[in-house]
């Protein structure tokens, strides 16, 4: 019997309570508006009230209903900082840690995936969850050839939940919007939706994870822990300790956080390039910085964990996204316009001016136009209040644009590592990644032009 909330009925009645919760708080604040107290301090309490209980309910659902509160949770630096705030603690919570399974759901798992005699792979095994996430928890143990590893366990029924889940959420979208000024957030459930059946098989995610495992193996800066077994509900990979990224950005120094953004931004471009793969989850949760090699000498590297959404990009990131890039840095609005159209973010039934185009761009791209940029909370809040506002040009110029389904998790993996690099608040050389990892952007090389020959 799972432990994991499973009716239907169940999951849609407290998904459901959400906005009656919020009405109700609504009414609250104007009960304290009417006795006195100032709009500000209960506008605070109400969002304040709103957040814990939205979080809260996430949490404690798991399944697909905590998925979007992690998708989400990486746009929290487009809030404007008087909302922003009373969301960033319960946001946190949803990055690293949710109500665990009980050991005896979890020991039950095991036995079924691992056999009766499950503890004698096993030199040992802790029974408190060292993580939990959306479909599933991972604890500490030691395999029995001694190496330290995480054995993540999947909850019981956690594809019925995250469906049901996710078609729920899909009802209550324009009541989650506002969280996120400037997103539709409608688009990011279906999509999620579309990765449930990947994310829930752990066959699929130990491929993609040792693909990089292997590719990754001698890399300085960037660590993956290997595969070491893999069944259906249980996956079990190498253990690396290091600093959750969610700390680094309270506590982090800006040193450690701007060796956190770099390598970030390094891992988001070189990945595809590298293995065809697109780690496409970059929340906090699921990074860690860890101490270089030599320890006392070595800069900081990044550890990446949890790779159960990918995007198979065998040729690597399109080339079109490079080029379209490149133009646009370079002003050469008609060539920009027409490579949009042929892309399909322009539809044919679309008629709109280059100039207009160029000029909703190039804010966007700021990061990319000089050799280093610092990534804050307000630049991210200026951008979403530039495209949220239905009064500016940017708002309409948007409604009009395309998102094709191909660049559809390219785009969402794209703006969460923007958000996460403005939750660090890291000065990072973008430019200098996109150089060497973006295919169209960087220099060509002119095939004319022949390397002299070595000297006898």
């Amino acid at each position: 019997m799972s432990d994991l909330p499973r009716k239907a009925v169940t999951r849609t009645a407290k998904l459901a309570a959400l906005p009656l919760g919020f009405a109700g708080r609504a009414t609250w604040g104007l009960g304290k508006r009417i006795v006195g107290e100032s709009a500000e301090i209960v506008g605070r309490e109400l969002q304040q009230r709103t957040a814990e209980q939205l979080f809260k309910v996430l949490g404690e659902l798991k399944g697909g209903a905590m998925k979007f509160g992690q998708a989400l949770s990486v746009f929290e630096s487009a809030l404007p900082e008087e909302v922003a705030g009373p969301y960033r603690a319960a946001l946190t919570k949803l990055q690293e840690a949710a109500p665990p399974m009980p050991t005896r759901t979890v020991h039950a798992v095991l036995e079924a995936q691992l056999g009766a005699d499950w503890r004698e792979l096993f030199s040992e095994f802790e029974d408190k969850p060292a993580a939990a996430a959306s479909i599933g928890q991972v604890h500490r143990a030691v395999w029995r050839d001694g190496r330290e590893v995480a054995v993540k366990v999947q909850y019981p029924g956690a594809g019925e939940a995250l469906l049901s889940d996710l078609g729920q959420l899909s009802r209550f979208a324009r009541l989650l919007g506002p969280l996120v000024p400037g997103m539709d957030v409608k688009p990011l459930i279906s999509e999620l939706r579309d990765r449930v059946s990947e994310e829930l098989d752990y066959g699929l995610e130990a491929q993609a994870q040792q693909a990089h495992a292997d590719e990754f193996r001698d890399d300085p800066d960037v660590v993956v822990p290997a595969v070491v077994h893999q069944c259906d509900q249980v996956l079990i990979t190498e253990w690396i300790e290091g600093i959750p990224l969610s700390e680094a950005i309270t506590d982090g120094t800006q040193e450690q956080r701007d060796r956190a953004g770099q390598l970030l931004a390094r891992f988001l471009f070189s990945g595809p390039a590298r293995t065809g793969l697109l780690h496409a989850d970059p929340h906090p949760g699921n990074f860690r910085l860890l101490p270089g090699i030599p320890e006392d000498e070595g800069e900081w590297r990044l550890g990446v964990l949890d790779f159960g959404t990918v995007d198979r990009l065998p040729g690597g990131l399109p080339t079109p996204i490079g080029d379209a890039l490149r133009m646009t840095l370079d002003g050469e609005a008609d060539e920009v316009y027409d490579m949009l159209r042929a892309e399909g973010f322009v539809k044919d039934s679309i008629e709109l001016d280059p100039d207009a185009v160029l000029d909703y761009l190039l804010p966007i791209i700021e990061p990319a136009r000089v050799d280093e940029f610092t990534f804050t909370r307000a630049w991210m809040r200026s951008q979403a209040a530039r495209i949220a506002d239905p009064r500016s040009p940017a708002y309409q110029l948007g409604k009009q644009l395309n998102l094709p389904p191909a660049y559809l998790l390219i785009h969402r993996v794209t703006l969460s590592t923007i958000g996460v690099l403005c939750q660090l608040g890291a000065t990072v050389r973008l430019r200098e990644e996109l150089d060497e990892w973006l295919p169209g952007f960087g220099p060509e090389e002119d095939p004319t032009v022949q390397e002299p020959a070595a000297q006898a």
